[in-house]
């Protein structure tokens, strides 16, 4: 298996890839960090970060058809403005550090994204476009862990946007954002052999996970699960930090 991964770590990821993709089917945002926070479990979380990045990719595809009339385009050229300055920096500290620092660093992000979205910090209008660039900038830093999208989720959660709006608009600007990641992570040698096998095997799971999230979405409300989803994100959070600190 791709990254030496053993049968019980290979079940494993399976199981965290599949409930990853129905979150992003559902909500939108939490695919990447739910599958860096599976990772962290069972081997390097940084193995993961251009799996993500490429199968977001033709996830976006699957979805292209339902989101695309739902799009804000002008939130979503800002925040990409911004992340054009962030990934750089981002991919440049992931790769000074050691996996344990990564691992602690990943999972104390996506804690201290959840407890925002938790808390329920609200704005009463819409932010403007340098409020949309400077999270650009944070997210396009994140997304050196493959957990750009969570500092947006949380931008958007506090404010007043339509939930096809918010949820197409994320998964727009993700793909953005992973099409200036990935050269940037195969320029700094995180991009192999084993994560194209690792993609092509995971696709299928990938697939039926957001068609069933999706499917979810158009007869539900979503913030209902939202609230599930980041529950999820910050239980696996902590056994990551708790791993990487033992």
């Amino acid at each position: 298996m791709p990254f030496d991964l053993g049968p019980l770590a290979t079940l494993w990821m399976a199981l965290g890839l599949f409930t990853a993709a129905y979150v992003r089917g559902y909500s939108g945002f939490g695919f990447a960090a739910l599958v860096v926070s599976s990772a962290s479990l069972v081997t390097n979380p940084l193995h993961f970060v251009p799996v993500v990045i490429l199968a977001d990719f033709l996830l976006t595809g699957m979805q292209a058809r339902q989101i695309w009339g739902h799009i804000d385009w002008t939130r979503a050229g800002m925040l990409f403005l911004g992340c054009l300055i962030g990934v750089p920096l981002g991919v440049s500290a992931i790769t000074a550090v050691g996996i344990d620092v990564a691992r602690a660093a990943i999972a104390m992000f996506i804690l201290a994204m959840c407890g925002i979205l938790l808390a329920g910090w609200t704005m009463d209008r819409p932010a403007g476009k340098p409020a949309n660039a400077l999270v650009g900038v944070i997210s396009g830093i994140a997304n050196g862990a493959a957990v750009g999208g969570l500092p947006v989720a949380a931008f958007f959660s506090a404010q007043p946007i339509k939930a096809a709006t918010f949820r197409a608009t994320l998964i727009a600007y993700f793909t953005a954002l992973d099409l200036w990641t990935l050269p940037n992570m195969a320029r700094a040698g995180f991009v192999t052999r084993d994560t194209l096998v690792a993609t092509a095997i995971s696709m299928p799971i990938l697939f039926l996970g957001v068609w069933l999230g999706s499917r979810h979405f158009l007869r539900a409300d979503p913030q209902g699960f939202r609230r599930f989803a980041i529950y999820l994100l910050a239980s696996l959070s902590i056994l990551s930090l708790i791993k990487a600190l033992l």
